[in-house]
């Protein structure tokens, strides 16, 4: 196959791999920080932290533009310290991406933090372990199989953004034209043969990801 059919698969597993990066790093973050905590407007925080999961991609994409595009402070001070605008660049999909996915791996990540008995934290805290410690070697291997959970979940709904993407960072062919929006144009320009292949491609990858999902929570 020529490059131009892989060129947006191979895209869109970098974006995916780049943004999950930093999904799985905040995400546990945020959910160690909110899991046993107790403060007010805590339920505020949640619903923005999950907020993504609910929204239209179009606004999603709509409210990065407003954030980041170039009338924006940050996007202007983006620009003048990079000397280009964030908005239609590789990075573009890749915050897309990352805004979408956060949720999963949020809510996967903090499900297995309050799924561990505080006894076994307290215990390795009376034998004189820091916080750091008790983190490192109890909370993260017996929370380890909801957190992979959450990392395969983030991967394949990155993989598969399409709106907010398109709207945030455009479809620009070897740039940040994904899968999805290629599939999109694809279909729109009557290019059945490879919009069907890059369908057959997104569908198998994202068959396996869920099928080692399954497997893992059967383990």
């Amino acid at each position: 196959m020529s490059s131009d059919f892989w060129s947006p698969i191979k895209l869109s597993l970098e974006v995916a791999s780049v943004s999950v990066v930093f999904v799985f790093l905040f995400g546990i973050f945020a959910a160690r920080f909110m899991a046993r905590r107790r403060f007010l407007g805590k339920t505020a925080v949640e619903t923005f932290l999950t907020l993504p999961l609910v929204l239209p991609p179009t606004v999603v994409g709509f409210l990065l533009i407003v954030v980041f595009g170039i009338n924006s402070p940050i996007g202007r001070m983006i620009e003048h310290v990079f000397d280009s605008p964030l908005i239609f660049s590789w990075w573009a999909a890749v915050i897309a991406a990352s805004v979408v996915a956060f949720p999963l791996m949020y809510q996967s990540a903090k499900t297995g933090f309050l799924s561990i008995d505080p006894g076994a934290e307290e215990a390795a805290r009376v034998d004189g372990a820091n916080e750091w410690k008790v983190f490192l070697y109890v909370t993260l291997p017996l929370s380890a199989k909801t957190l992979i959970t959450g990392l395969i979940l983030s991967f394949a709904r990155a993989l598969g953004e399409f709106g907010a993407t398109l709207m945030f960072a455009g479809n620009l062919p070897g740039k940040t034209q994904t899968a999805p929006t290629a599939i999109y144009v694809a279909l729109e320009s009557g290019n059945m043969q490879s919009a069907w292949l890059w369908v057959i491609a997104m569908v198998g990858i994202s068959f396996l990801m869920l099928l080692t999902t399954s497997l893992l929570k059967q383990s």
